[in-house]
């Protein structure tokens, strides 16, 4: 099989590309076509994946090319990977953000919109010509913000394009592991948004182990979510939330310790990267062990602003094991290459699963997958207050899909004081005015 990453010089494609080489089944990848409008960029994580790939028989082999048509003709799968504005854009996202005295997290709040906004007439383009191109390739969408932007393509591209996040996986694991459940046999009830769901229950060996869990304050501060959250906060909610909602949850300790850091997430990405791609310039620069050593400091300050306001500590070790994303993926492309038909939580059209919500309306939820895709499970109602959440958020979402498609200043103010997280119809106006003015892919905002 042939996949194209689009954003293959992005920094965890080696991520994807050790999932690849250990995959030994038959029909597995054998050829993986990276796209970037940055040749340096792919140019050094090219170099990354031949040092991954020495010694190993029959690994995938490896193009790069800057070329969209080029990279799209034959594929099988595409992977959506892209960032648009990059980390610099992101660290823009933030500081504005903030500097208005609200969340400037990438995929939360007035961050997230910013963020938002400039990524979907891209990927619309690109699913376009993903349309045209390889028409019954299979799109698995990591572009954060990862269920607007999987509802943005699905507009052009249907059920052929299917969002991932790794949250809801590790989240789950985390909670199996606590409850000393096989997180590979049980089911993990989660419903809700991509970054705004919540596991309501865990069935395994035919009954719902969560509700030991819940009871036993304990074992609740025994993990992130736990220490994120607080025992009783969770034993409150009577479900573990996404690490996300902390931003929802926690918002005012949070936003005061994102202004109080020495720099953003953003801004500490966007430095350390420029390191790893600066020190890869260098033709003797070890790749794998260069990529090794940044991906470690990467994993470790994870949601350091979050643990910082809540007072929950460095993260523990078994959460900077790697088997996120990448895994998703492989198994999401195994479940439709071969018929394996399997459960995965992934972002797809809703069809019913969430009541609340239209058909249309990307979800994260429980699906079955098989050749035909992935189909949404029926999820139990949420709660009063989940479902406000949901709604709420998914009116956000739609009113950047609006001014993306029309170039409505007047819906991108919508969009952001609208959000329960921005306060204010006169901070969502100024916020407009800033995120225009450094971004220039907001130009198409119009009076």
């Amino acid at each position: 099989m042939r996949l194209t990453v689009l954003g293959g010089g992005g920094f965890r494609m080696p991520l994807v590309y050790g999932a690849l080489l250990a995959d030994r089944g038959a029909g597995r990848v054998t050829e993986v076509v990276l796209h970037d409008l940055d040749a340096g960029r792919l140019s050094a994580i090219a170099r990354v994946l031949a040092d991954q790939a020495a010694g190993v028989p029959d690994a995938p082999a490896v193009s790069v090319t800057r070329d969209l048509d080029e990279a799209l003709r034959g594929a099988d799968f595409v992977f959506s990977a892209i960032r648009v504005g990059g980390l610099s854009g992101r660290a823009a996202d933030e500081r504005i953000a903030l500097a208005e005295g609200v969340l400037g997290q990438e995929t939360v709040g007035a961050g997230g919109i910013a963020y938002g906004l400039r990524t979907v007439p891209v990927v619309e383009e690109v699913a376009r010509r993903i349309a045209a191109l390889a028409p019954d390739a299979w799109v698995i969408n990591f572009t954060n913000p990862a269920g607007l932007v999987t509802e943005a393509m699905a507009a052009h591209l249907g059920g052929r394009v299917i969002g991932i996040c790794d949250s809801p996986v590790g989240l789950g694991r985390r909670v199996a592991r606590v409850l000393g459940v096989d997180p590979d046999t049980a089911f993990f009830d989660y419903a809700g948004l991509n970054h705004l769901g919540w596991l309501r229950g865990v069935r395994a060996g035919g009954e719902d182990v969560l509700p030991r869990l819940l009871a036993d304050a304990d074992l609740l501060g025994s993990f992130e979510e736990g220490k994120l959250f607080g025992p009783e906060w969770l034993a409150t909610l009577g479900a573990v939330p996404n690490e996300y909602l902390h931003y929802y949850y926690f918002n005012r300790e949070t936003v005061r310790a994102y202004r109080e850091a020495e720099q953003t997430r953003g801004a500490f990405l966007d430095a350390q990267q420029a390191r790893f791609y600066a020190r890869m310039a260098r033709a003797d620069a070890p790749a794998l062990a260069t990529w090794d050593r940044t991906r470690a400091e990467r994993e470790a300050t994870y949601m350091a602003h979050n643990r910082e306001a809540a007072g929950a500590g460095e993260r523990d070790g078994a959460d900077l094991e790697s088997g996120g994303y990448e895994q998703v993926a492989l198994a999401l492309m195994h479940a439709i290459a071969h018929d394996r038909r399997t459960t995965l939580i992934l972002n797809v059209r809703n069809r019913g699963a969430l009541g609340l919500l239209d058909a249309d309306a990307v979800v994260e939820v429980p699906c079955t997958v098989d050749a035909n895709g992935a189909h949404p499970l029926a999820a139990a109602p949420l709660p009063a207050h989940a479902a406000a959440l949901v709604g709420a958020v998914k009116a956000v979402e739609r009113e950047v899909l609006a001014a993306a498609a029309t170039g409505s200043r007047a819906r991108a103010v919508a969009a952001f004081a609208l959000h329960p997280l921005v306060d204010s119809v006169a901070a969502a106006r100024r916020l407009v005015d800033a995120y225009t003015a450094a971004h220039p892919g907001l130009a198409y905002l119009r009076a």
